[in-house]
């Protein structure tokens, strides 16, 4: 296939009029972001915002499959850097799946964007369009938030989506590294995880994530759980008397949980002498466990 772009008779017109050093007006714009054009894949750098970070291998070698049978059915999208180099703006999963069919050539949509907007097309495109789980989701809302200035409304007008259903995704990235681990793996559902967000005591909630996997819980009886830890019977003096503790090891207690993905127990006396209980449900967990105590 020929490395000549194949550029519409209306963009070459546009084109032959103007400096294609000097900004584009936006006629030329307008034509280009509805046009096609028949690049070098070789000259197609990667996004840097790319948010993805894992492909299905199965869903890949299928896709693969596809391009060299039908070629490339959606155009790819990136923006000109100079003229031999162009960078994408969404369409990673293709380019790759392409590059492994053995294209030389690929069609993609030529957009105008500063690094702003690249970054938000970018995740915006992928949010709506690719097999995301729900923590790239998490994370990719985020960095439209903190890298686009946007807030939570501005974000659900941008992505179509419900105030709420933004944030009960932010929320994930509040919980601990074994439950968004899970998350990923999609050990646990998203019905799950929203349930375990909003449990702010974290050995409650690394608790409750243990009986999650454990006894395989539904959604429902995952929240039935945590409502009935929440609302326990109401203690004595004396009990509240004896499980008192100080900040400080309250502190050191939720970051040890937090770090190790299970319960961990701490108690002191005001002579400042005391226990530290690590819980595990298996062998794997314990193995975790003394692998991250031999790290120190």
């Amino acid at each position: 296939m020929s490395k000549k772009k194949e550029l519409g008779k209306g963009i070459r017109a546009l084109l032959s009029n103007i400096d294609h050093k000097a900004p584009a007006n936006q006629e030329v714009v307008n034509e280009l972001n509805k046009s096609t054009a028949e690049i070098d894949i070789d000259n197609i750098e990667a996004n840097p915002w790319q948010p993805r970070t894992k492909f299905d291998e199965q869903a890949m070698f299928e896709l693969v499959e596809s391009i060299k049978v039908h070629g490339i059915i959606q155009p790819l999208t990136v923006r000109r850097l100079n003229d031999e180099t162009f960078q994408l703006i969404s369409g990673e999963r293709r380019l790759k799946a392409s590059k492994l069919a053995g294209l030389k050539t690929i069609p993609v949509f030529i957009r105008l964007a500063n690094d702003q907007e690249m970054l938000e097309m970018a995740l915006i495109e992928n949010i709506q369009r690719q097999d995301l789980n729900a923590m790239e989701i998490a994370i990719s809302y985020q960095r439209l938030m903190d890298e686009c200035n946007l807030t939570h409304d501005k974000l659900s007008d941008r992505v179509g989506k419900n105030r709420s259903t933004v944030t009960n995704y932010v929320r994930l990235l509040k919980l601990s590294p074994a439950i968004q681990r899970a998350i990923k793996e999609k050990k646990i559902t998203m019905g799950h995880a929203r349930a375990l967000a909003g449990v702010e005591d974290l050995i409650l909630q690394q608790d409750v994530f243990n009986e999650i996997m454990d006894r395989e819980l539904s959604v429902r009886a995952t929240e039935n759980l945590i409502r009935s830890a929440q609302n326990p019977q109401p203690k004595t003096s004396k009990d509240k008397k004896s499980s008192a503790l100080a900040p400080e090891y309250i502190s050191i207690q939720n970051d040890l949980t937090s770090r190790f993905g299970t319960k961990v127990s701490l108690k002191a006396n005001k002579k400042g002498k005391g226990q530290i209980v690590i819980n595990f449900s298996s062998t794997k967990q314990l193995n975790n466990i003394l692998e991250e105590l031999e790290e120190d």
